[in-house]
């Protein structure tokens, strides 16, 4: 059970975080189906921080600095990355799903030539000639760094909690839930969410429309470059290869699903999370602690586990899209005076 949970939330985690990016930019007016690709540059810009920076003396004791510094670098990384989309979306009035989707050809287009370059191979880790080490080693935390001398004896909350977990975790869930109430509960996020409700509205009452849009996709950015980061980190071991499994388009799945709300968007990127988990992880599930692995043993086949998550995404969505209520402006180019 307390595998299932952590790898639950090592694939919900992400979703909630660039869901929650979607949300940003959508109740602002940009339609930003560019966060595939700003996680695919997001990831990579933490990854090369951490492959360069990681052999200059850091280890478990001051990792967490470097943990941080990659988390800025990968947040700064996909803000500037999502700003080719607000100027194109903004100023130039262009098309924002053709702009979204453009980037998400260029994104793996870039990182895989950098990785190229950087490598001369298909793939970039932290691991190099001289410094080699685990993400583990240098950043997950372990009962002892939370005071417990022994595992033994800790409940399963606590085992889920404090035993072989990334920080991540905990900044993940602070920063949703920081980043929520500033958009619901805030003069910022109400004058936000007017912009993508009616911006003529909104501008007649002195906000500038196109600032908002600017901050709004430079915040989904930074945070779907976050999400990329977390997502490197803790599925594929600080190792990018130009691919994020499909998890941003995942992502604007779980916030359609979550009508655009932060509270359903956690539920779904819960079940989703828990599709993933089963996925990739059939074979190492063990629901009762009693050495018998469920899953693995009813005789099901693993392409069917894997095609789990997509199917039923496809399933939600048709029965749940028609209720959803997308901003009413999202994708309209804002001009000002016209009405």
């Amino acid at each position: 059970m307390v595998y299932f949970v952590q790898q639950t939330l090592t694939f919900a985690l992400p979703l909630m975080i660039v869901a929650l990016a979607g949300v940003f930019a959508e109740r602002s007016g940009i339609i930003n189906i560019a966060l595939e690709g700003i996680m695919v540059f997001g990831a990579f810009i933490g990854v090369i921080v951490i492959r360069y920076l990681a052999p200059l003396g850091f280890t478990h004791e001051n990792g967490q600095l470097l943990l941080l510094i990659a988390i800025l670098a990968s947040t700064v990384g996909g803000a500037l990355f999502a700003l080719l989309l607000a100027f194109a979306s903004i100023n130039l009035k262009a098309d924002q799903t053709i702009g979204g989707t453009a980037l998400n050809l260029l994104a793996p287009a870039i990182v895989l030539f950098l990785i190229y370059t950087i490598n001369q191979q298909d793939s970039l880790g932290i691991v190099t000639d001289t410094f080699r080490t685990e993400p583990a080693t240098l950043f997950m935390l372990s009962y002892k760094d939370f005071g417990f001398k022994t595992d033994l004896g800790m409940n399963t909350l606590q085992q889920i909690l404090f035993t072989k977990i990334y920080p991540t975790t905990y900044y993940a869930i602070a920063v949703f839930a920081i980043l929520s109430v500033v958009l619901y509960f805030t003069k910022f996020g109400l004058r936000l969410r007017s912009c993508g409700e009616h911006p003529q509205a909104s501008s007649s009452v002195g906000i500038n429309v196109n600032k908002m849009r600017y901050i709004a996709t430079s915040i989904s950015g930074a945070l779907a470059g976050f999400g990329g980061f977390i997502y490197a980190l803790t599925a594929t071991g600080c190792n990018v290869n130009g691919d994020v499994a499909g998890l941003g388009f995942l992502a604007l799945a779980v916030m359609i699903f979550g009508n655009w709300k932060p509270l359903n968007i956690v539920g779904a990127a819960l079940l989703f999370g828990a599709l993933k988990c089963v996925a990739v992880g059939y074979n190492y599930i063990d629901f009762n602690n009693d050495g018998i692995y469920f899953l693995s043993t009813i005789g099901i086949s693993s392409h069917i586990y894997r095609l789990l998550p997509y199917v039923i995404t496809l399933v939600v969505l048709a029965f749940t899209s028609k209720r959803s209520r997308a901003p009413k402006a999202e994708g309209q180019p804002y001009e000002k005076g016209k009405r």
